[in-house]
């Protein structure tokens, strides 16, 4: 087993989301698309009841820039930023050179570093395991690099990938964005990362991909998938909680990738955990990939669902396939 060290004196100081103005119900999905479905179809096997779609305007960079934003200020910060490192998970960047992160830096605006004059800025792209990929790369800039103020961003725009005609696929992803900030807080030392867990199955990559290309959909072998994503989501979450010693019991709230109503309750009977104790969203949020796990973050924080101290499982799976696991003191 490995012998990690936890990260601590690192607290979460504020989070943000961000939406598309659209919103669908599967009625209007179904109207829009043509697709056959029904609302009861699309329920029982997705717990899906609606999604948000960008339009006009609207796209990945929008989206990452509107939650940043907001967790930055909710923070204690204004406009202009210093952060030391900004990173951004997405699947669907604006471009394939450069990139998107470094848009953001230049529309939130951050103009330097927070402990140090420069500021830096990354990408990571492990499908719907992004956000929890990202997270665990903050956290680990502030031992090694003396990090003060990071910016983590999952944002993703997946109905620009997706066939429409397509009804494994456009029923479930959607679009949207959520961030989070951490700080060192050296007044606060039991809070920070407790133990965590990464790993990628390149064999499952021809279950779940969507290759280059303005014509290029997603596609997705449904039932492998599930199967993949249960079995990998239980073992990612129960070796974090070994490496954090710390029983599921102990656990206050798990807030997983919000892929699927089915895999979400199938793995949570598995690792143990009681279903009040489970964060969902994906009824009214759908499958934004490496928006979904800060978008439920930000919602359970604001409904006053998480307190200093609580300790929380984050747990997320996506293409290639991906997962990781973070145990975190709030």
């Amino acid at each position: 087993m490995a012998n990690q060290s936890p990260i601590l004196g690192v607290e979460i100081a504020g989070w943000g989301a961000a939406l598309p103005a659209e919103s669908l119900t599967n009625d209007e999905l179904i109207a829009k698309t043509g697709i056959d479905s029904s609302d009861k179809w699309v329920q029982e096997r997705t717990g899906i009841k609606s999604r948000h779609f960008i339009s006009g305007e609207e796209n990945i960079l929008t989206l990452a820039i509107a939650a940043g934003d907001e967790a930055l200020r909710m923070s204690g910060m204004g406009a202009p930023y210093n952060v030391d490192r900004t990173i951004l998970a997405t699947t669907t960047s604006l471009f394939k050179v450069p990139g998107t992160h470094q848009d953001i830096l230049e529309g939130l605006p951050i103009v330097g570093g927070y402990s140090r004059p420069e500021a830096s800025s990354k990408e990571v792209q492990t499908a719907c395991t992004g956000f929890v990929t990202a997270l665990l790369e903050g956290y680990r800039g502030f031992p090694v690099d003396g990090d003060e103020m990071d910016l983590i961003i999952g944002a993703d725009t997946l109905s620009t990938i997706v066939d429409p005609e397509d009804r494994g696929t456009v029923i479930l992803f959607a679009d949207g964005a959520g961030a989070a900030t951490l700080r060192r807080n050296n007044r606060r030392r039991d809070a920070g990362l407790l133990g965590w867990y990464e790993e990628t199955d390149g064999s499952a990559r021809p279950d779940l991909y969507c290759e280059l290309g303005d014509a290029k959909y997603v596609q997705m072998d449904g039932r492998e998938v599930f199967k993949r994503a249960t079995r990998i989501m239980v073992k990612a979450g129960k070796i974090a909680l070994e490496r954090a010693r710390v029983s599921i019991d102990e656990i206050d709230l798990v807030i997983p990738h919000q892929a699927n109503i089915r895999i979400i309750d199938f793995a949570a009977e598995r690792l143990g955990v009681k279903p009040d104790r489970v964060v969902t969203t994906i009824d009214h949020h759908g499958n934004t990939s490496s928006g979904s796990i800060p978008l439920a973050l930000a919602e359970t924080v604001n409904a006053g669902r998480i307190n200093r101290g609580d300790k929380i499982l984050l747990v997320g799976f996506g293409a290639g396939m991906t997962a990781a696991a973070a145990v975190i003191k709030w």
